[in-house]
């Protein structure tokens, strides 16, 4: 019987995995999916992450690949409102990583256990000392146990844990349009907030860079077509948007992280919006913050801090989701009145001591997990 069985093989808990593995607990794996994912939409690693994966030695192995983004800037009509520095954080890492999310699952993968794919869990039970867990895999129904068991699964295992409804979920109706592409350009991150809605530009490994636009709220038919005259509209760039495909915005927050030696970390449990970047860097804090206890766990009582931990994670999780809707508000079109508004108050706010605030916030620096790291 393992100590711990992860169900999920995305970012979130390999990197449970990797730290499980690096502190001697023997962890077991579970993925419904035969191959790993290749999406690349998570390509920002904050510092309070990059933190907490050295224990695993992800990350100096993330870092090899990673573009370091020490600065940003906003910008509005052409003209910069503020720069954001990522390089005055005082933190072990001041800046952010960025690499392409099937980067990021190689690196994870390479040094957590092995992954056991195409096993797709149908449910869990309790069984005094440890928990049950049914499933389907390549040889039909089987049945597992842990002592502990920790879903990792993305939004599509929710329904494991949770009773329908228990985790309030809102669907917004904005769409974003989103390439990665080779394009000129340093390691600046641009965020443009025209009156069409916003474009961020985000550079990325080998010459690349990622755009994202806001594409409104009716469905996209061609989000290659939308998102190559949003740039050339509002921010006068041409580039190759072939390859362009759309994304929603949902938010959902749960009401709580444990039932019982069932515990719930990323997506799963939370969903923040992509604009902003936290989504991955919350699963990853939620996984690599538990780690620790649940290798305290294995060696006897439920530790005292479990509790502790799961109020953490919760505040940190409607913080990102404040955080999202308010980036998903600002990134809106407008009318000129609205824009101009918008640009002068954002110049005033980010150009005094708001700036320094915001760079923090942005860098998940007001996370609990950043404590001391």
């Amino acid at each position: 019987m393992t100590d711990v069985l992860i169900v999920g093989a995305g970012p979130v808990g390999l990197a449970l995995g990797a730290d499980l593995r690096a502190r001697g607990v023997d962890a077991a794996i579970l993925e419904r999916r035969n191959e790993a994912d290749g999406g690349t939409r998570a390509i920002g690693i904050h510092s309070p992450s990059l933190a907490h994966l050295e224990l695993s030695g992800a990350t100096d192995a993330l870092l090899a690949r990673a573009v370091r983004i020490r600065r940003g800037e906003a910008r509005a009509d052409g003209r910069m409102l503020a720069a954001i520095r990522f390089d005055r954080l005082r933190a072990r890492h001041p800046y952010v990583a960025a690499l392409p999310q099937a980067d990021t699952v190689d690196v994870l993968t390479r040094l957590a256990p092995p992954v056991e794919r195409g096993v797709r869990v149908t449910g869990f039970r309790e069984d005094g000392s440890s928990v049950r867990v049914r499933a389907i895999g390549p040889d039909g129904d089987t049945e597992r146990r842990a002592p502990v068991v920790v879903v990792a699964s993305g939004w599509a295992g929710r329904e494991l844990v949770y009773r329908p409804g228990a985790v309030r979920t809102r669907n917004y109706p904005d769409r974003y349009a989103m390439v990665d592409v080779a394009a000129p350009g340093d390691a600046t991150a641009l965020v443009h907030l025209e009156r069409g809605g916003v474009v961020e530009s985000f550079p990325l490994p080998g010459g690349r860079r990622r755009f994202v636009a806001w594409a409104g709220t009716s469905d996209v038919t061609d989000a290659a077509v939308l998102l190559r005259a949003a740039l050339a509209e509002r921010v006068g760039l041409t580039v190759d948007t072939s390859g362009a495909s759309t994304f929603r915005v949902r938010r959902a927050v749960a009401p709580a992280l444990r039932r019982g030696r069932v515990v719930v970390v990323g997506d799963a449990a939370h969903e923040v919006s992509p604009i902003g970047g936290q989504g991955m860097n919350l699963g990853l804090l939620d996984a690599l913050t538990l780690s620790p206890l649940l290798a305290e766990w294995l060696r006897g009582d439920e530790p005292e801090g479990l509790a502790a931990w799961e109020r953490a994670r919760l505040a940190s999780a409607r913080h990102a989701a404040r955080l999202a809707f308010l980036n998903t508000m600002l990134g809106r079109g407008t009318s000129t009145v609205g824009h101009g508004i918008r640009s002068a108050t954002l110049r005033a706010v980010l150009r005094g001591p708001g700036g320094g605030v915001f760079t923090r916030a942005y860098a998940m620096g007001f996370d609990a997990a950043a404590r001391g790291r």
